[in-house]
């Protein structure tokens, strides 16, 4: 498919997201980074004309598309205390059949995961080379937030755990050195065999912590986040935002229960013009 195509798959599957995910009537709302968020803010530009909707980007880069749009940024830190945002809209590097994602292919998975847990329900809007059945199918690598100081000490950590070449990010001229997000941090990819969902680990088909050579999603991801000098993960899974509030009425939910890391639908523009949706109910429609 030629990139013209891909792009207009982007577009189809943004514009049908902010038809049945966003509203005119909102306070907040995520908008997270990548070139697919552009055509989500195009959309959401054609549908409202409220000028009293404050949108939360997730870096310099979507800060900016928002800007252009004519609409209203805001900080995440200057959000009121025990807000939510309505809805958060973001891309992904990979989905897989449980809806667990990779992100941070543009270095801004920390920012994009605050604003997450933040939403009461995250939307991911991707394109059909995103949809693959188990996460690390064809995305190569599992992006990873760093302090520098830390740089050796979770590159041998990551070793240990069996990732075969953990390796720095460098920035689009190497001889500037490694990358640096807006946090000022470097990022580690981390090469791992294909993840496992909870649900091949109940079939028995790994153990799902490491001890085999195979990992589950969720296991690896706090397992990566205990390591000192990590700052965050670019594996969204867990809960989502809907299951989050759930267990908060319940009762159930801890203090730092707040939202939900993975989304509770999927657009995916197909190279046929069509778009595929699976939500965190198990439909495919």
């Amino acid at each position: 498919m030629t990139d013209t195509g891909i792009e207009a798959a982007k577009r189809k599957a943004a514009i049908r997201a902010v038809e049945e995910h966003f509203s005119p009537d909102f306070s907040y709302v995520g908008i997270g980074s990548g070139t697919t968020i552009i055509y989500v803010v195009e959309a959401i530009k054609e549908r409202s004309t409220n000028p009293n909707i404050l949108f939360v980007p997730t870096g310099y880069q979507s800060r900016q598309v928002v800007t252009q749009a004519g609409l209203t940024p805001i900080a995440f830190d200057s959000l009121p205390e025990g807000k939510m945002l309505d809805v958060a809209f973001d891309g992904a590097d990979e989905v897989d059949e449980d809806l667990n994602c990779i992100k941070g292919g543009g270095a801004c998975l920390f920012q994009e995961k605050l604003v997450a847990e933040r939403a009461k329900k995250f939307v991911c809007v991707a394109d059909y080379r995103k949809d693959q059945p188990r996460l690390l199918s064809k995305w190569p690598t599992i992006p990873i937030e760093v302090a520098p100081i830390s740089i050796n000490t979770v590159l041998r950590s990551l070793r240990l755990l069996g990732s075969p070449n953990p390796h720095v990010r460098t920035g689009l001229l190497a001889k500037a050195g490694p990358l640096k997000t807006d946090q000022d941090f470097f990022i580690i990819d981390a090469p791992f065999p294909v993840l496992l969902t909870a649900k091949d680990t109940a079939l028995g088909l790994g153990a799902g912590d490491g001890t085999d050579g195979k990992w589950e999603v969720e296991r690896l991801s706090k397992e990566i986040n205990q390591i000192t000098g990590v700052l965050e993960v670019g594996l969204f899974c867990g809960l989502d935002g809907v299951q989050a509030e759930a267990l908060r009425d319940q009762g159930l939910g801890k203090a730092s229960v707040l939202g939900g890391q993975k989304p509770v639908a999927v657009y995916f523009g197909m190279q046929d013009g069509s778009v595929k949706v699976r939500t965190a109910k198990g439909g495919i429609n």
